[in-house]
């Protein structure tokens, strides 16, 4: 059953550091291991490729056959149902919609007369987008990664996904079809994310590589960083539910179980300053977790990093969430507003009682790529800026190099590079 805490517990700091510390460390001999599959394809390319497919994935691919096909497409599409057609459009739209509004132009400045600065910004050339295969169906994984790089004026998008035996999920591909994927490919794992760094006689070589995948793709992506960018290193899923007393204990136990249900390791805590509310939703949690597919996954998750934490007042919940910075934040209040300005700390924030995490899981319009594991301190949801990049404009008249040579020089001469100052003052005329 669903621990019931107090900040005042005498193991309190002991009991969360546990939930907190959960995916900290990646499990012996996994990063050798990957550090190996990319070493691989990188020497082998397209050879290495097929190999770790048959042996992971059970699936014999050749360069004619990697690439998924225009009569593949349409059959997906043809086995989707019009109901799930119309809403991944409607997601897709609202997807593109909300990423939109982050446009940034390119801007010049002429507050000088005798020196113009600016700031150009283009869209990256080709992106790699990363999507789980397999018996997972992660269409919504496809539009927030193709939906906002497309939006932003990606050239190219090139999507892997693995599909073990040859099982293409039409669900996924409808969702590439929607999103404006350009170029799908059959393979997953630590060997898809090093294709994508490196390119391969298959695959091309992209500039930047987003979505989520499990532990081997998460430690890939960490190691070919610098290659190329990538999204994020994202943890196991995570939800914090703060309530003062108000709502209903069946939808919060739902919201918790909403993360629970992801994987083993996602952890949903409920913060309340109501013990009637607590002892509640303990128990709405137990009676819904019996009535669930994914039980076995979703109470192990529960057992292990749930938790209901009884809080003296809002103002202490609130300090909670900011220290831990929550990947999805519910303010499960009478007033979400009148609290909104105190949350610094959260990857999505959703506000009050008729606002559950899941309709920012898929159709709401920001993106659910969200920072995990506390780094909302510092990371942001995927957007639109994760598919551009930006250039420094700046141009001197003669006048102005004239007007500010002498401190550039000076400068210069400080860090002892005397070519530097000597650029500036062989074009400098003497007064």
């Amino acid at each position: 059953m669903m621990r019931i805490l107090k900040f005042s517990d005498s193991d309190f700091k002991q009991q969360f550091e546990r939930i907190e510390q959960r995916a900290d460390e990646v499990p012996a001999g996994i990063e050798e291991t990957v550090k190996e599959i990319i070493a691989d394809v990188r020497q082998r390319g397209d050879d290495a490729l097929f190999e770790l497919t048959r042996r992971f994935d059970h699936l014999e691919l050749t360069s004619e056959t990697i690439e998924v096909s225009l009569a593949e497409i349409d059959a997906a599409l043809a086995a989707v149902d019009e109901v799930s057609l119309k809403a991944l459009e409607l997601a897709a739209d609202r997807i593109a919609a909300y990423h939109a509004k982050q446009k940034q132009e390119t801007w010049i400045s002429t507050d000088e007369d005798d020196v113009l600065l600016g700031q150009m910004v283009r869209p990256l050339d080709r992106v790699g987008i990363y999507v789980p295969g397999g018996k997972a169906a992660y269409p919504s994984s496809v539009l927030m990664n193709a939906v906002p790089a497309k939006v932003a004026g990606v050239e190219e998008v090139i999507m892997v996904v693995p599909m073990p035996g040859g099982e293409i999920n039409p669900y996924v591909l409808a969702a590439a079809q929607i999103a404006g994927v350009d170029r799908i490919f059959k393979v997953g794992g630590a060997q898809a994310v090093a294709a994508l760094a490196y390119g391969t006689q298959s695959i091309p070589r992209v500039d930047k590589i987003t979505g989520p995948g499990n532990i081997y793709v998460a430690t890939a992506k960490q190691l070919v960083f610098g290659q190329v960018d990538i999204d994020m290193i994202a943890g196991p899923s995570e939800i914090l539910v703060i309530n003062d007393g108000s709502g209903d204990a069946v939808n919060i136990a739902a919201d918790l179980l909403s993360q629970a249900e992801h994987d083993e390791l996602a952890s949903a805590v409920l913060v309340t300053s109501s013990e009637i509310m607590a002892h509640a939703v303990q128990a709405e949690v137990e009676k819904q977790l019996q009535q669930l597919s994914r039980e076995a996954i979703a109470r192990q998750s529960i057992d292990d990093y749930g938790a209901v934490i009884l809080a003296q007042d809002l103002d202490e919940a609130i300090d909670f969430s900011n220290r831990i910075a929550p990947e999805h934040l519910e303010l499960a209040v009478e007033n979400p507003f009148a609290i909104l300005t105190k949350i610094r700390h959260a990857g999505a924030i959703f506000m009050g009682h008729h606002t559950p995490e899941a309709a920012g899981d898929y159709l709401a319009g920001p993106n659910h790529t969200l920072p995990t594991g506390g780094t909302a301190r510092f990371f942001s949801p995927l957007s639109l800026d994760d598919f551009v990049k930006k250039s420094s404009i700046i141009s001197f008249t003669e006048d102005g190099l004239q007007r500010l040579g002498q401190e550039i020089i000076h400068i210069a001469e400080l860090e002892g590079l005397e070519a530097h100052a000597r650029s500036v003052s062989t074009r400098l005329r003497e007064s």
